[in-house]
């Protein structure tokens, strides 16, 4: 879905590959340069966002998420709104700027 694009203007892709073995697999694969040809920044392995890596989330912010949790303050401050979604809604909401239905970008 992110091969050959570019995610939208204002938005932050954030990538936080689960363990070393995934990220050396994503690489061999090529799918860690369309992440970041996409403008994904890449951030060490392990819980990225959850625990401040790669800098804090500002108040208010949107953020749609591939994590298994989801509770007050675990991404930013408490007024920070998360949403949990599957990887292909995360993508295309990466492109879209908004939370997105992964279908349209199928089409």
């Amino acid at each position: 879905m992110l091969r050959g694009r570019r995610v939208g203007q204002g938005v932050q892709l954030i990538i936080a590959p689960a363990s070393q073995a995934d990220e050396a697999e994503a690489e061999s694969t090529g799918a860690m340069q369309i992440l970041r040809d996409a403008g994904a920044t890449v951030l060490s392995t392990g819980c990225g966002a959850c625990a401040g890596y790669g800098g804090g989330l500002p108040g208010g912010a949107t953020v749609i998420s591939s994590t298994a949790r989801n509770f007050r303050g675990r991404m930013g401050p408490a007024d920070t709104q998360v949403y949990l979604a599957s990887p292909a809604t995360v993508a295309a909401s990466a492109l879209a700027g908004r939370i997105s239905d992964p279908r349209e970008e199928l089409v």
